[in-house]
C-alpha cells in the first residue's frame, strides 16, 4: 500500500457521511451504468473512454501519462481530490474495472483513492440514495508523477521466468491456467513459465457486498502455493482480472512490491518466441 492514511477499500457508511464533502469525488466506471448513479458522481465508462489502449501485443495497456491527465482532469477531477471508485459489484470481475482504475490512478502518483467495497449493488442494498443522471464537474488540470514500482514490463517477466524467483500469479480460471480453455486477446492456450494459479473469485463475495478480509486474502494464496514475497508479479489476459489480485494482494492484505503485468498474456503469447506452459 502506498498510503497508509487513505483506505483502499471504504464502505457506503463512510461514503454517505462525505458525499457532500467538497473534496470527495465519486467516480463511477460502470460498462455500462444501469439503475441509475451515486449522487454527484461522474461516470466514465471503464471500457471506451480510454483507461487502457493497445500496444504492441498488450490488449489493455496503460495509456501514457499525458493521456490518462487529460482524461481525469477532464472529468473535473484534480489532484486535491479524495477519488471514490464504484464499479457493479456483480462479481471479482466486475470489481476490477474499480481496482484497475484504482491502480491506474497510483500508477500516476495519486494516492487519495479507494474503491466503494461491494460497488453499486452494495449502495442499493443500504438504501442509499440514487440520481438519474451522472454529474458534470468543470474540467481542470491533472499532475501526474508517475511511479514504476507497481507495474511489471515484459522485460521483467522475462527475467522472473528465466532466473527467479520472483513469484509469477495466474489470476485467470483454472481451464485457462491449464491450457484447456483460452481467451481471444491470447495468440495460444497456456501459462507463463512457473506461474501460480489463483482465480480471482473467491476474493470478492457479491452476496455480502465486500472484498475477502486480509487474512482470508493470505490463506488463499497459501493454498495456492503463492509465495508473498520477492516482488510477486499477478497477470491474466489483459490486466483486469489482475487487478483484482493486486488490489487484494497489496492494498488489502498489505503486500509488499505487488506488480501488475498489465501486458499479461496477450503480450506475453503475441510472440511466438516467448514459452508457454500447459498442463499434461
Amino acid at each position: 500500500m502506498t498510503d497508509s492514511s487513505i483506505s483502499p477499500l471504504v464502505d457506503t457508511s463512510w461514503l454517505t457521511s462525505r458525499l457532500d464533502s467538497p473534496g470527495i469525488v465519486v467516480l463511477d466506471v460502470r460498462t455500462p451504468p444501469a439503475g441509475g448513479f451515486v449522487p454527484g458522481a461522474v461516470h466514465s465508462d471503464y471500457a471506451t473512454a480510454g483507461w487502457r489502449t493497445v500496444v504492441g501485443g498488450g490488449a489493455g495497456m496503460l495509456p501514457e501519462p499525458g493521456v490518462l491527465a487529460g482524461l481525469i482532469g477532464g472529468l473535473g477531477i484534480g489532484n486535491g481530490d479524495h477519488v471514490v471508485l464504484v464499479a457493479a459489484g456483480a462479481n471479482a470481475s466486475d470489481m476490477g474495472n474499480a481496482t484497475r482504475v484504482y491502480w491506474t490512478f497510483k500508477m500516476l502518483g495519486h494516492d487519495a483513492v479507494s474503491v466503494l467495497d461491494g460497488g453499486f449493488a452494495a449502495w442499493v442494498a443500504a438504501g442509499g440514495p440514487v440520481t438519474p443522471e451522472p454529474a458534470v464537474r468543470k474540467s481542470t488540470s491533472f499532475a501526474t508523477h508517475p511511479r514504476a514500482g507497481l507495474r511489471a514490463t515484459v522485460e521483467d517477466v522475462e527475467a522472473a521466468v528465466k532466473a527467479g524467483p520472483v513469484p509469477l500469479h495466474d489470476a485467470r480460471s483454472a481451464e485457462q491456467f491449464a491450457g484447456k480453455a483460452k481467451s481471444p486477446q491470447a495468440r495460444a492456450p497456456g501459462t507463463i513459465p512457473g506461474a501460480v494459479n489463483l482465480d480471482i473469485a473467491p476474493l470478492f463475495s457479491a452476496a455480502e457486498h465486500r472484498f475477502a478480509t486480509p487474512d482470508a486474502v493470505k490463506a488463499m494464496a497459501d493454498r495456492a502455493g503463492l509465495p508473498l514475497r520477492d516482488q510477486p508479479i499477478t497477470f491474466c489476459n489483459t490486466g483486469h482480472l489482475a487487478s483484482v489480485s493486486w488490489f487484494a494482494l497489496s492494498e488489502i492484505a498489505g503486500v509488499p512490491g505487488v506488480r501488475l503485468y498489465d501486458g499479461s498474456m496477450s503480450e506475453w503469447s503475441a510472440d511466438p518466441e516467448r514459452p508457454l506452459q500447459t498442463e499434461g
